[in-house]
């Protein structure tokens, strides 16, 4: 008889599943993060691991995680006994090794021990948020390395030998020029990362960089960001990095599986403070404080936090916005029999409107944006939204 075994034909076949885990510690605030965090202690990190261990287990899923994703915060700060604890816990609820395993890292705070432990834990991709290697923009951006331990760091990585090692890059900074910013590009890629993510420097709310611009100190503009972009793409490009979402570059094999099943609307699981989770029905995440999130655990409560049904035009609408972000474009015709319901004569029109001006194309049911689309890749995600809230849809 041909074909896979019972289980391993479920396997090839079951719909991924992801574990994202928040650890929310930091040594400092970098003046453009808006992610919740908190400064470490002893027992703090110690109150964070009993808390994950018991959120885990309020958990109900029976299926195996295939990607786990810790970022922050800096998971990379925790001791080296402290990462081998949340990693026990979570191997504990894998279901066995995940496919992919990624844990953000600062340059500071690696060292060889810290390396040692994700390694034996079964981590198998280290992202590095690196951001600058221009030690003026570092110190505009309130990054807490420097030049040398970004090597140092780099090399330690290295050495250690993950199966992937993404390095994450930062343009659009107050003040930096093409000129600059070429040159971290080509910094980066003499390095021979796996992976690079190049993102262009948002202002949220509630941080310092908020406060300079709403000061007049740094100002917007959208001509530069877009010169940036296009130079970027070409720069990799000719390095020999494929592009597969508008701020992600892989060499074969090197994608961010973690982050591919996110933006095509699978599942997942979020455990620490401020985590999301898209799972059982549900889409919402929990408290971003740590002494109320272990309150809320402690009486049994996860996901409390802009919690809504997981209906399949939510999918639908989210699939479309981050699957226009990705080179690969969105199948529409896969999500129409999932989402009958969706407001898809709106859709359509915008979507013919989009390439009508050049910034998609329509080839069967795909739909992908251009290169110039893809430079508003946020000004078409808003788009969708309002053709999701058309009257006739909400009603």
């Amino acid at each position: 008889m041909s074909g896979l075994p019972t289980e391993q034909a479920k396997a090839a076949t079951r719909a991924p599943l992801g574990l994202y885990v928040h650890v929310p510690f930091c040594a400092s605030t970098c003046d453009f993060c808006a992610f919740y965090q908190t400064q470490p202690t002893a027992v703090g990190v110690g109150r964070f691991l009993d808390g994950i261990a018991q959120e885990a287990a309020l958990v109900d899923w029976s299926e195996p995680v295939t990607t786990v994703f810790w970022g922050g915060g800096t998971p990379g700060l925790l001791a080296p006994r402290d990462l081998a604890r949340l990693a026990a816990t979570v191997r504990a609820r894998c279901g066995g090794a995940p496919q992919e395993w990624t844990v953000e890292l600062a340059p500071a705070s690696v060292t060889e021990a810290r390396l040692a432990a994700l390694k034996e834990a079964g981590v198998t991709r280290a992202s590095m948020g690196v951001q600058s290697f221009q030690p003026a923009l570092l110190e505009a951006l309130g990054r807490a390395h420097s030049r040398e331990q970004i090597y140092r760091a780099y090399d330690r990585v290295r050495a250690a030998e993950f199966a992937s090692v993404n390095l994450d890059l930062m343009f659009a900074l107050p003040g930096q020029t093409e000129a600059e910013w070429a040159a971290d590009v080509r910094e980066a890629v003499a390095l021979a990362p796996d992976h690079l993510s190049t993102y262009c420097l948002t202002f949220e709310e509630d941080t310092a960089l908020w406060v300079k611009l709403s000061q007049g100190r740094v100002k917007l503009d959208p001509e530069h960001e877009a010169r940036l972009y296009e130079s970027t793409w070409a720069q990799l490009a000719t390095a020999g990095y494929a592009q597969y979402e508008v701020s992600n570059f892989a060499h074969p094999g090197h994608a961010c599986l973690h982050n591919l099943n996110t933006w095509r609307m699978h599942e997942w699981v979020g455990l620490g403070p401020s985590a999301a989770s898209q799972h059982a029905g549900w889409r919402g995440a929990n408290v971003a404080d740590l002494d109320q999130w272990l309150a809320r655990i402690g009486r049994g409560e996860r996901v409390t936090e802009d919690r809504v049904a997981l209906t399949s035009a939510l999918r639908a609408e989210d699939a479309l916005i981050f699957g226009l972000r990705m080179n690969a474009g969105v199948d529409l015709s896969a999500w129409r029999p999932r989402c009958p319901e969706a407001p898809w004569t709106a859709v359509e029109a915008l979507l013919d409107r989009l390439a009508g001006d050049g910034l998609a194309q329509r080839d069967g049911g795909w739909v992908r944006l251009t290169d110039r689309g893809r430079l508003l890749a946020d000004s078409v995600g808003s788009e969708v939204m309002a053709a999701f809230s058309t009257e006739a849809f909400v009603a």
